[in-house]
């Protein structure tokens, strides 16, 4: 299975941001326990090079492991070369694009417009991400389904357990989910990572 056909079966890319390097793993663990197979490590976590080679090691084929927050063809080199297998940016950046082809990697560059989105594309984007998702409605995604059936978007921030059904049902082909399920900051004991766990599998739940 290539790491574009896991992204579209599983659908969730779960995003860790400002998770310490000790803490990487356990919630990784936690977020696999739950049935999240799609892990998105953002380039503006302390020690998220360190943390996409932990994880790499820790899962191999088991959970592909990306990195986000991507903005410039440098950071995407050393991401690959730490051992991510897809990257995201909130914004689109054309050499970005066209590096993360040139490893081989999936490219999922942001974007907002009908022109940005088509853009993307033609620069060999694999998906778009719709970012921000929290200032439109399921209903953009749809509408835009409709003259762009062949370019798999991605609405990212602000979705949650209320709307994400809503979204993949008016044709989201992968969903990026932040803060609400994993924190920036919270207190990681076994308490939470079980509770982190179970959230988790709603959220899996909601979209099949």
């Amino acid at each position: 299975m290539t790491i574009l056909s896991q992204i579209l079966e599983h659908k969730i890319i779960s995003i860790v941001r400002g998770t310490e390097l000790q803490h990487m793993l356990p919630v990784a663990l936690a977020l696999h326990a739950g049935g999240i197979r799609l892990i998105e490590v953002t380039m503006n976590t302390p020690g998220a090079l360190e943390a996409i080679r932990l994880l790499r090691a820790e899962f191999g084929d088991d959970m592909a492991i990306g990195a986000g927050t991507v903005l410039d063809p440098e950071s995407a080199r050393a991401a690959l070369l730490a051992g991510a297998s897809f990257l995201l940016s909130p914004s689109l950046n054309v050499e970005t694009i066209r590096l993360t082809k040139r490893y081989g990697a999936v490219s999922i560059p942001g974007a907002y417009t009908p022109t940005e989105i088509v853009t993307a594309y033609e620069y060999g984007a694999d998906i778009v991400k719709i970012f921000p998702a929290d200032a439109i409605s399921p209903s953009f995604i749809k509408s835009l389904r409709g003259p762009l059936p062949q370019i798999p978007l991605m609405p990212t921030g602000g979705i949650d357990l209320d709307n994400i059904r809503s979204f993949v049902d008016a044709g989201a082909a992968a969903i990026g989910i932040g803060s609400s399920l994993v924190p920036a900051k919270w207190d990681i004991t076994t308490d939470s990572l079980e509770q982190l766990t179970h959230k988790a599998a709603q959220f899996v739940r909601a979209t099949q």
